[in-house]
């Protein structure tokens, strides 16, 4: 009989400690601590990612795991989406240059830096062929000889093929054309007529998968590319269409999609090269969503946006197969407040919280109550000197907070000091839906809103008293806040000219643009993604996340969608479960990096009555950790 280090190369071994790394995959071992044999599983799973910024289905999909790219689209028909390109760095999404063209059932190709997108309907079935750089989109060498729509595409840049799919006559077509990075020719033409199919490969080693071919139901045929001619494979194991996928002509997946054209579908399968098998499926039935289409395995990538019905999608799920349990960015319900509150004082770090007063809707209140949070429950503190609401937000610790509100004269500061609130240095200029960033005893407070104008001043706090600085380059109030004294950001919110102030305060517009303060002067920072006002951040000007709030401009208009910054750019991140907008509370410790950690508590909520919310939810940043498992004999 062959012992187990003949048949799988590697001995039994003995050990204190579990291993720390994939190469153990495969490999028993006997923990000597607690007494157990252990191994590492590899497993196949889908998890959520973060949130598209757009709501689409039938637009293009393509690149890799850690650098993607989609755009266009539909949100229900007749309902083209913007044509805004989104780029996905494994993490989350962020925005770019915009197609030239509203379209929706076309197909890409390429990477991140060297992408193709083709044809589609407008809703026209077209020819149109484009190309992208990594952050613009220009004309091709010359559009599809045949318009097409809601085929297939495979290949780079300079070497893609587009096979199938409508024609304007109507009717499915058996079409295949070949790009060279120049022009089209037409080659080989498909065995079938067939639309709405996965692709993975190469133009010279290309697979399609399922689909419809006319007039009929969904199919389980695929077929195989050699660069000249079309043959036929294997069946997959479920007859879809509306499908999407990735790899090569020898590693693919395939995902979604519908049985017959009203239902969608869940079910994934992969491709060793000879047969399908079906693994982990999504955890959101979806057809028409977009791919990585480049993606080189079959082991791992992305599925974002698509539809269920009448059902559009922002969300975005990655598939891997992988001796790592990977847990996605997410957050999750903490303890709830002692009362619902919108407009609260907010500090700390997502263990060791701080909110105080603010203000209740329906009917209009302004309590002066404050509470304390330790990770997982709220406890009720002593209250505030004055009541105060649509207050500017406060920066700190749970031990050393200092905020501001809607107080007599606009002026009033308190401090907090972990028991008492007591009533701190006044502002030099009264105003309140400012923002803070800092210390207690060095802190910044900026923009903010006199009824009706909104300000650009901005006062710097020394722990007893204000002193007016530079002013910020526009009027703003009402937006984002984070950083220290010496480096600090504001963004988003109502934001006005950059002579103001502006007035009446509704001429200010809910905007994105980031500004960057070094102690001394302002600069033109990043912009955010998603513009609004009521929002919250936390962070540094190197880590630090946000959160816009509400934009009546957008449905709806009060946004979940968190926004990640890395000190370079803003992208897409795990969505709240509430929307929620007029400053809730949003704390991470306001003079450390976000990291792992933060929390957000109150604010209004459209789905709460009367309005106001009393949730807490804690973020935590996406983990990893090998799938060690012990042995049993049961």
């Amino acid at each position: 009989m062959s012992e187990y280090k003949n048949i799988i190369g590697k001995p039994v071994k003995f050990l204190a400690t579990d291993p720390d790394n994939a190469e153990a995959e495969g490999q028993i071992w006997y923990n000597s601590t607690s007494d157990t044999f252990k191994n590492i599983v590899a497993l196949e799973a889908w998890s959520s990612s973060a949130n598209t910024n757009i709501t689409r289905g039938s637009g293009y999909g393509f690149g890799t795991l850690t650098a993607g790219v989609t755009g266009t689209g539909e949100a229900g028909p007749p309902g083209l989406v913007p044509t805004a390109t989104e780029e996905y760095n494994g993490s989350g999404w962020a925005t770019s240059g915009n197609y030239p063209t509203q379209v929706f059932l076309i197909k890409g190709t390429g990477t991140q830096t060297a992408g193709l997108a083709a044809g589609g309907r407008t809703p026209t079935i077209i020819t149109n062929a484009n190309v992208y750089n990594g952050s613009s989109w220009t004309a091709a060498g010359g559009n599809l000889n045949e318009a097409k729509s809601d085929g297939g595409m495979f290949g780079i840049q300079t070497s893609a093929i587009y096979c199938g799919g409508d024609s304007p006559t109507p009717g499915y077509i058996v079409n295949t054309e070949l790009y060279n990075g120049s022009s089209w020719s037409e080659v080989n033409n498909l065995p079938v007529a067939k639309r709405q199919f996965g692709t993975a490969g190469t133009s010279t080693a290309g697979l399609i998968s399922g689909g419809r071919i006319a007039p009929g139901p969904s199919v389980t045929t695929t077929e195989n590319w050699d660069g000249t001619n079309w043959t036929s494979g294997p069946n997959i194991n479920t007859a879809r269409r509306y499908l999407q996928g990735w790899g090569t002509s020898t590693s693919a997946l395939i995902c979604g999609g519908s049985t017959n054209g009203a239902d969608a579908s869940a079910l994934t399968e992969v491709y060793d090269g000879t047969s399908w098998s079906e693994t982990a499926d999504l955890a959101t039935a979806r057809h028409f969503s977009g791919t990585c289409q480049n993606q080189g395995s079959n082991t791992s990538g992305w599925a974002a946006n698509g539809n269920a019905g009448p059902t559009y999608y922002n969300s975005t799920e990655e598939y891997n197969k992988s001796a790592n349990v990977i847990t996605a960015a997410a957050w999750s319900s903490g303890g709830a407040m002692p009362e619902a509150t919108s407009s609260v004082a907010d500090g700390g770090t997502q263990t060791a919280a701080v909110k105080g007063a603010g203000q209740k809707n329906n009917p209009d209140s302004t309590p002066t109550s404050s509470a304390e949070y330790n990770g997982t429950s709220w406890t009720a503190g002593n209250a505030v000197p004055a009541p105060y609401g649509s207050v500017t937000g406060a920066t700190g610790t749970q031990t050393a907070l200092i905020t501001g509100g809607k107080g007599s004269g606009n002026t009033t500061t308190f401090e907090y000091d972990g028991t008492n609130w007591t009533t701190g240095g006044a502002l030099g200029t009264g105003r309140y839906q400012g923002k803070h960033f800092g210390t207690q005893t060095a802190s910044a407070y900026c923009g903010g809103r006199v009824s009706p104008p909104t300000l650009n001043n901005v006062e710097e706090y020394d722990g007893s008293s204000w002193t007016s600085v530079t002013a910020m380059p526009i009027a703003t109030r009402n937006g984002g806040g984070y950083g220290i004294q010496t480096a600090g950001t504001v963004v988003s919110g109502f934001q006005g000219p950059s002579s103001p102030p502006v007035s009446p305060a509704s001429s200010a517009s809910r905007g994105v643009l980031g500004f960057d303060y070094d102690g001394t002067n302002w600069t033109t920072g990043t912009s955010s993604l998603i513009g609004g006002q009521g929002g919250g951040a936390a962070g540094t000007q190197t880590v630090a996340i946000f959160m816009a709030g509400e934009n009546p401009s957008l449905s709806p208009s009060s946004i979940n969608t968190s926004q990640r910054y890395d000190g370079t750019s803003y992208i897409t991140d795990a969505a709240l479960a509430r929307s929620r907008a007029t400053n809730f509370g949003i704390t991470s410790s306001r003079t450390a990096a976000v990291g792992n950690a933060a929390a957000v508590f109150g604010g209004t909520d459209p789905a709460a009555s009367p309005n106001d919310t009393d949730a807490t939810e804690e973020y935590n940043v996406a983990t990893s950790a090998l799938n060690i498992k012990t042995i049993t004999t049961s």
